[in-house]
């Protein structure tokens, strides 16, 4: 993203803060690709059959941003961070829901239409892993943060570092540091 758009991106998203409905419309087709790429990010992680597609993922994150009543909006980089957090969330939920035993738990689920099996190992790693990134976040909640916006956020070094206001060595650091923890902690879970 070139540096005009983005400071285009950061100056629409406060206007949008301070209570201009024609910032959140010019907004919109501005972030509507990187929204996108993030959905579709996230979406390369789970199994090929997932009933959740990248669109249905990316229009929930939208209706969900649009409805930040409270957030003050700091620039692009928070933006992005905080659809990262949602989309997370949502593919949490959905995992969840999808597991629950008054929805029939374990049970394989055939679509009629593609005849597709739905295998739920995927939702209980993510459930392992987001588990442990609340453990990590416990500990050292930075570290989280950096894990969250980096593994689910899909954000590069720099853009961390904006967000959370910390040098990108530091972003480096903690994403080393917090890799081998969520390693360890999933590691020791399953035995």
């Amino acid at each position: 993203m070139t540096a005009p758009a983005s400071s285009q991106i950061t100056n629409l998203l406060i206007d949008w803060s301070n209570g201009d409905q024609t910032a959140l419309e010019k907004l919109i087709p501005l972030v509507e690709r990187e929204l996108h790429r993030l959905a579709r990010s996230y979406m390369r992680r789970e199994k090929p059959n997932h009933t959740l597609q990248t669109s249905d993922l990316m229009n929930e994150a939208y209706l969900k941003l649009v409805d930040q009543k409270k957030t003050h909006w700091q620039n692009r980089a928070h933006f992005f961070g905080i659809a990262a957090q949602i989309m997370r969330r949502i593919l949490l939920n959905y995992a969840r829901d999808q597991h629950r035993k008054k929805r029939g738990g374990n049970a394989v689920q055939i679509s009629l239409s593609d005849v597709s099996v739905v295998y739920l190992e995927k939702t209980a790693e993510l459930i392992a892993l987001d588990e442990a990134l609340e453990r990590l976040a416990k500990f050292d909640e930075r570290k989280g943060r950096v894990v969250e916006l980096k593994y689910f956020g899909g954000l590069d070094v720099d853009e961390i570092a904006e967000v959370l206001k910390i040098s990108p060595i530091t972003v480096l650091r903690d994403w080393k540091f917090a890799k081998a923890w969520l390693f360890r902690e999933i590691a020791s879970a399953e035995q």
